[in-house]
């Protein structure tokens, strides 16, 4: 029996409610309806700033102040699936082969991994055990993976003393950084301290930044910053960025890059 929509929006808010993110294509599989009838529905909910919208779905409702709501890892990775590996995508172009490079701890960068296990002579530093994972998973005999150690926290980073320790020892030719959030006022932030002072360690190793973002954590800012906006060389996010958003990025970051996601 097909569902009226106020059934159906009920049900799609307490998905929301209980992922923090929907897509449109899984709502409308789960439904049997179409794609434009979940966005009508969405937008319902929208009007009645029950979610957001965003590009290809919604997330929900957040707290307008600095946020120190650090979601784990499994959560994250189930959001904005299509806009990351966009971005992964369009990120591993900036991987050349017989460099050293450093990746940070997220989902972004974790997609990222598992589009360059095929560069040829590289060396990875990173604080994830996921990212690491993917890379010693190819077996290349030319790749060296570095894990700093450190404290794990609930997005799966190592972090702390240890981990900062690892990378001020270090000189690498780009990093690659997931954020939790960006602003025109706050940069690229995280709503964990411990993670944002290691963060800022492996981005001082590095010749170049390269962050990785999808257009959904545009306005979100966590309780620190690890770097200003003006300190990427690169921001790859996804073509769900709005104009306004935009505008302001490419004012501050060297090269803007905007992936484009199916949704």
């Amino acid at each position: 029996m097909s569902l009226l929509a106020r059934q159906r929006q009920e049900l799609i808010l307490e998905q929301v409610r209980e992922r923090g993110a929907v897509r449109v294509s899984d709502l409308a599989e789960r439904f049997g309806v179409s794609d434009m009838t979940v966005r009508r529905d969405l937008d319902v909910l929208a009007r009645r700033r029950l979610v957001d919208k965003v590009h290809g779905g919604a997330t929900a409702v957040g707290p307008v102040a600095a946020s120190t709501d650090e979601p784990g890892f499994a959560v994250k990775s189930g959001r904005q699936q299509e806009e990351k590996e966009a971005i992964a995508e369009a990120a591993a172009r900036f991987v050349e082969p017989g460099t050293a490079i450093g990746l940070s701890a997220g989902t972004t960068t974790w997609a990222l991994a598992r589009r360059i296990t095929d560069v040829a002579d590289l060396t990875v530093v990173t604080n994830s055990m996921a990212v690491a994972e993917v890379l010693h998973a190819a077996r290349r005999p030319d790749r060296t993976v570095v894990l700093t150690g450190g404290i794990r926290t609930p997005s799966e980073a190592l972090v702390g003393p240890v981990a900062v320790a690892a990378l001020r020892s270090l000189n690498l030719d780009v990093v690659f950084l997931g954020v939790h959030g960006m602003s025109a006022a706050s940069g690229f932030t995280t709503p964990n301290l411990m993670e944002s002072e290691t963060d800022r360690a492996l981005v001082e190793a590095g010749q170049r930044l390269v962050v990785v973002a999808d257009s959904t954590k545009w306005g979100t800012a966590g309780i620190s910053t690890i770097a200003e906006l003006s300190e990427a060389d690169v921001l790859v996010t996804d073509d769900g960025l709005d104009d306004d958003a935009r505008a302001v990025l490419e004012g501050e970051v060297d090269q803007l890059v905007l992936a484009p996601a199916r949704g």
